[in-house]
């Protein structure tokens, strides 16, 4: 980062929610909501909803948002306040190991992840002690009828994708291709190609995915 602030850090205590961590970042950069909405291609509705907690971004728009706003995505994990230093994104040397930074461990426990809820019925979990500016490790849940992106919309980002299915059928469309991974199968694939994650059956789906490359730029 650039030396400023974290969103976590700009949030008032007691205030933390994704929404919130959005909005404090649109007025940081003198955006107004109408604004915003206009550079999303969204309705003014849509954002006000998501800034107020009404609603919860689908994963298309969520990154969307924070390439418009130029905010890491990690960034939206991280707690306002709380004990301890917040998080902070740690870009990684090439070739050096994934070495956490002073007062965070290497070992993330089950029952204290940063999560994201998103709208959809999408959930991440994510899976590092901190903000890696090179990756993203998530758990990913797909509720029955979750989706990354609504039916007959694709998203894309610079980077590759790479996932495992640990349970229920996880639809993945990649441009024409579309396919379905049960527990056990994975896929990598060039984020840069138009895609799409949705479960359409009656099983709840968990799978493990990673995220390389940092600057998303959603398909407009």
């Amino acid at each position: 980062m650039s030396g400023r602030p974290s969103v976590a850090e700009q949030v008032p205590a007691g205030e933390d929610t994704l929404g919130t961590r959005l909005r404090v970042e649109r007025e940081r950069r003198g955006l107004s909501l109408r604004e915003l909405a206009r550079r999303l291609e969204v309705s003014p509705s849509l954002v006000s909803q998501i800034e107020t907690g009404k609603t919860q971004p689908s994963v298309r728009t969520l990154y969307a948002i924070v390439t418009e706003l130029g905010v890491s995505l990690d960034e939206l994990f991280a707690p306002a306040g709380g004990d301890g230093a917040p998080p902070v994104a740690v870009p990684r040397p090439a070739g050096e190991d994934a070495r956490p930074p002073v007062g965070f461990g290497r070992v993330q426990r089950a029952d204290e992840r940063d999560v994201i809820d998103l709208g959809s019925g999408v959930r991440w979990e994510r899976l590092t002690t901190w903000n890696d500016q090179e990756v993203e490790f998530l758990y990913a849940v797909y509720e029955a009828g979750g989706s990354s992106s609504p039916d007959g919309s694709l998203m894309r980002h610079n980077g590759r994708e790479l996932g495992i299915v640990l349970s229920g059928q996880l639809g993945v469309k990649v441009g024409f291709e579309d396919t379905v991974l049960g527990p056990g199968d994975s896929i990598a694939f060039d984020s840069a190609i138009p895609h799409r994650l949705h479960n359409d059956g009656d099983e709840v789906v968990a799978a493990i995915w990673i995220v390389l490359g940092r600057h998303h730029a959603p398909e407009r």
